[in-house]
């Protein structure tokens, strides 16, 4: 069973599978809508870069240079907080090794990719001694295109979503799709569902459905309509670098409330705290700070 249910909105995605197979290999939807995402971004980049009178060109070279970096960025981000997953005590370390460069299912953390993709950047335009500010300004929008699709990669995986609720905006997954971790008592002991969850199970078709916030909705969602206010705002920013300010912290005040929300998220080394919240908060923080500063130095200026 593969169906995915939105049953309060009436809506039912049907035979929803994670990937298909092709010439004996097999494809995951999360590494190509990633993909796609970074495509999509790419061009939508390129396109600002025209409107800016800047060479689109310049643009391809750091995407060249920062895919790989990104990746392997929000891959490490994830393993070194979700440790446990992958550093099993007796398995060997060709195992151990495999398993976290597999990413085709899943495991990915945007904060990572976003702290190595800004620091490659940083260093792109350091030796190509051009405006950084005015780089990530253009590949603002570009970030969160690609955000808002990517999410769509949780979708299929069946991941990134929320604690037990019945709201208007409920997403029910069969439980059999998790059958690989064996009873309910087992899922909750893997950390794939909570009590929560399994004190609420709903019973279709037959079938036993765990009832959740569908966060990569929230947040993909959330990424649209700053993505709308970036679009709108462009044309009458007042600084460089006011954009990626506004990026930053527009997503870190959605990342805070939808992080609340999230059964799964990374925790800080044990500490209950969640890090991606944590950073959220952090980022919401400092850039106030510095939009608020540079925003005054601006009104002094043009006094």
């Amino acid at each position: 069973m593969y169906d995915i249910r939105f049953p309060h909105l009436g809506i039912t995605f049907h035979d929803v599978k994670t990937g298909f197979t092709i010439f004996g290999f097999e494809v995951k939807f999360y590494g190509l809508i990633i993909g796609l995402g970074f495509l999509l971004a790419y061009l939508w980049v390129a396109h600002e870069a025209k409107r800016t009178k800047q060479d689109p060109e310049l643009y391809l070279d750091a995407f060249l240079w920062l895919v790989i970096p990104a990746i392997v960025g929000a891959r490490i981000y994830y393993v070194l907080f979700n440790a446990k997953e992958y550093f099993i005590k007796g398995q060997g370390f060709w195992e151990t090794i495999k398993g976290i460069i597999n990413i085709r299912n899943g495991g990915l953390a945007i904060y990572g990719g976003l702290i190595a993709g800004i620091i490659t950047v940083i260093i792109f335009a350091r030796k190509r001694k051009t405006n950084i500010f005015l780089m990530l300004d253009t590949a603002s929008m570009g970030i969160l295109i690609g955000q808002i699709l990517g999410r769509w990669g949780n979708f299929f995986n069946r991941e990134a979503f929320g604690e037990y609720t019945d709201s208007l905006f409920a997403m029910q997954i069969p439980t059999d799709f998790f059958v690989r971790h064996g009873s309910l008592r087992s899922m909750i002991d893997n950390g794939i569902i909570t009590e929560k969850m399994a004190q609420n199970v709903v019973t279709y078709d037959t079938m036993q459905w765990i009832s959740v916030h569908p966060t990569f909705l929230y947040e993909s969602l959330w990424n649209l309509v700053l993505l709308i206010f970036l679009f709108i705002y462009r044309k009458h920013k007042k600084f460089d670098g006011e954009l990626i300010l506004l990026y930053i912290w527009g997503y870190g005040l959605g990342r805070v409330w939808i992080e609340a929300l999230r059964s799964d998220s990374l925790m800080f080394f044990g500490t209950g705290l969640k890090v991606s919240q944590l950073l959220a908060m952090l980022c919401v923080v400092v850039s106030s700070v510095i939009i608020v500063k540079k925003r005054l130095d601006y009104m002094r200026e043009n006094n």
